[in-house]
């Protein structure tokens, strides 16, 4: 088969390679109908997260038909077409029973790590794709949802709705400042509508993202490359700064930013993946009461936003905004890397 490789910071290749078998009777072989490209996998690929090694099949996003089940694997067969999560969970551990999937102990690729595709084991950019635990670890697709919508909710709506919204402890009334409006930014807007946000305020320095978000459900755009950007954010509070303030870039400016705008007793929920340290200014923020959250997406409210968008509750199909075919990789790669010239939201990839 062909899949897109990893050969070390900033070099990668669609190439030949082997095809995937079935390893444990948990497996499944699923032929890869629709994938996507992540600002992970950018970030893997300027080197900031050293335990992907070269060789590796990058992608941790999918949707495709199941062609090969293993003997232990109960809930789809062969034809079944099905969701690829980007985190796998072995569903019989202590943080699976507690639905925290990001940190399943379970021997593949690394205890404590759910995030396996693309990252400990080679992943969705590929014609075929063995998936552990398939059980937990894909959901079957119902009638009426199409790929391109699928596909999203492999990541970054989960991520965006678990790390951002319900880490930020966004409640009905609050005004939310989203800052990046990105694809995870502009996923955090659109299911922060979910918990009655009363303003959610879209921060960036592309004028068509900020565009953009406010058809995702942003209220009021910001450029913060305007002098005055947090004038501008607290004069939409009541001065005191924003209840909740989702960081969604990942790097040290923009985390920075969403200190300066919080209000005592607020919560800052950090989304992006950072690839460098960030200076926290504790001697200011610790009379402030607020609250820092992190983390890795578990993907354990999957289930419940799938049948959101299987009711058109939420529009994901609004994300992709350039097709490719699987042969057509590095073009699509290429695309995604020129977001701020291509204007690419997500780049949706199929056979």
């Amino acid at each position: 088969m062909k899949a897109l490789v990893y050969h070390g910071p900033g070099s990668k290749a669609w190439e030949e390679v082997p095809d995937p078998r079935i390893q444990k009777p948990t497996d499944v072989i699923v032929r890869i109908d629709t994938t996507t490209i992540c600002g992970t996998d950018l970030h893997i690929l300027k080197g900031d997260v050293p335990a992907v090694t070269e060789g590796r099949i990058l992608g941790h996003e999918g949707v495709g038909t199941v062609t090969e089940v293993g003997s232990a694997v109960s809930t789809v067969a062969v034809g079944d077409r099905v969701l690829l999560s980007c985190v796998s969970a072995c569903g019989a551990c202590s943080y699976c029973h507690q639905g925290l999937y990001a940190h399943c102990l379970a021997d593949e690729g690394a205890s404590g790590i759910g995030w396996i595709f693309g990252h400990l084991i080679d992943g969705t950019q590929a014609e075929l794709v063995r998936v552990p635990f398939a059980d937990n670890s894909v959901y079957k697709l119902p009638e009426g949802v199409s790929d391109e919508a699928a596909v999203m909710l492999s990541d970054i709506l989960p991520t965006s709705f678990e790390i951002g919204v319900r880490y930020g402890k966004v409640k009905p009334g609050d005004v939310v400042a989203v800052v990046g409006s990105g694809p995870i930014g502009l996923a955090a807007m659109m299911t922060a509508t979910l918990y009655g946000a009363a303003r959610i305020i879209a921060l960036d320095l592309d004028a068509n993202r900020l565009e953009q978000a406010l058809s995702f459900g942003a209220t009021d755009a910001v450029n913060s490359g305007d002098p005055d950007w947090r004038e501008q954010v607290l004069a939409m509070t009541d001065g005191l700064g924003v209840d909740v303030a989702i960081e969604a870039v990942g790097i040290p400016a923009t985390f920075d930013a969403c200190t300066t705008i919080i209000r005592p007793g607020g919560t800052i929920a950090n989304v992006g993946v950072h690839g460098a340290p960030v200076e926290l200014q504790l001697q200011d923020l610790w009379i402030m009461d607020i609250a820092i959250t992190m983390g890795l997406v578990s993907t354990s409210t999957t289930p419940m936003l799938l049948k959101l968008v299987a009711q058109h509750k939420l529009a994901a199909e609004k994300f992709a905004t350039h097709h490719f075919t699987l042969d057509e990789m590095m073009d699509a790669y290429d695309t995604f890397e020129r977001a701020a010239e291509t204007k690419a939201l997500k780049v949706v990839i199929s056979r």
